[in-house]
């Protein structure tokens, strides 16, 4: 299994309190250079544009080579301050196009940098109060703004990262089945979800029935792993909390089949970055061979019988022993 990770981890953590942020500003290069520094990462999910004018894509392409790191994903920064009031719902025509035009220029950096896919992460588009938006015109706004940029480029595959809330109080993409509705209302076949393990947490949702709905219905793109306390998207190292359900998933990607490198979602406000996602690699690891410890033939039976104690003693005898 193949591992990559968000290149914010490695970068500067801002939140409401510390807002000079958490130690110093990083470039995308030194970012992507500290990624290297891992020695655990096949590639990176790269923020667009890159943290300076001055650097371009021949320099990313040679930090990434240097560490024979490969781009996983290009995501557009539809969620900056420019987009504060919305990016493709922003209710200025003018704004909503420099997000579809943000967006195409974000698809030829990928087809540049030989990126799998392009993420959208639309944490602006939602609202905070009753009665602030029209919910037919925002959804409208919503599909036509991804599904025209998808619709304009059918060789290139699009992944949406739901989320409840955060930066609004209510975001549109906000859990797999709402997100799983609005993709199909697009019309197009290469937009899909990327599941976060620590959103569909907080979203309420288990994160490996959320996986399996996504994966049934042709949609999955990408995973992401990390943890919380179901209250915030606190982004924590994969494991800390939810050992039982973290197994759980990873047990159900390996039934389903899938191949595709393992990404992390962290956000080490106070931690080093680099033994961040190191530990979290040592834990996934140690996850994954508890999982196939797992006697199959004697899951598959309690769970026929829904019996949930059989279940459970089962993971026990997988978890410890």
């Amino acid at each position: 299994m193949a591992y990559t990770a968000g290149i914010w981890v490695f970068g500067q953590i801002l939140d409401r309190y510390a807002t000079d942020g958490y130690g110093p500003a990083i470039s995308t290069i030194d970012a992507i250079e500290c990624a290297g520094s891992t020695g655990r990462l096949s590639g990176v999910d790269l923020n667009y544009p890159w943290s300076s004018p001055d650097i371009g894509d021949d320099d990313v392409r040679a930090a990434l080579d240097k560490h024979g790191l490969h781009v996983r994903t290009i995501t557009p920064a539809i969620y900056s301050r420019r987009f504060a009031r919305g990016s493709f719902t922003h209710p200025d025509p003018a704004v909503r196009a420099a997000a579809v035009e943000l967006a195409h220029e974000s698809v030829e950096v990928a087809r540049r940098l030989g990126a799998d896919y392009v993420k959208f992460w639309p944490g602006q588009d939602g609202y905070d109060y009753p009665f602030q938006v029209d919910y037919a015109q925002l959804r409208r706004w919503s599909l036509e703004g991804i599904g025209g940029v998808a619709a304009r480029h059918p060789d290139v595959r699009f992944g949406i990262e739901y989320k409840l809330k955060e930066p609004r109080t209510r975001l549109f993409w906000s859990t797999a089945a709402a997100s799983l509705l609005a993709i199909d209302d697009m019309g197009v076949d290469n937009v899909g979800l990327v599941l976060d393990f620590g959103h569909s947490l907080f979203a309420k949702e288990n994160p490996a029935e959320a996986l399996t709905l996504a994966h049934q219905r042709g949609r999955l793109v990408d995973v992401e792993l990390c943890d919380n306390y179901r209250e915030w998207d606190d982004d924590l190292t994969v494991g800390a909390l939810h050992i039982v359900e973290t197994l759980e998933f990873l047990h159900t990607l390996d039934r389903l089949g899938w191949d595709a490198p393992l990404k992390l979602d962290l956000f080490p406000y106070r931690e080093d970055p680099v033994q961040a996602v190191r530990d979290s690699l040592d834990t996934i690891d140690l996850l994954r061979e508890r999982a196939r410890r797992l006697p199959l033939t004697e899951l598959a039976a309690a769970r026929a019988d829904h019996d949930a104690l059989a279940a459970q003693r089962i993971v026990r005898r997988a978890l410890f022993g």
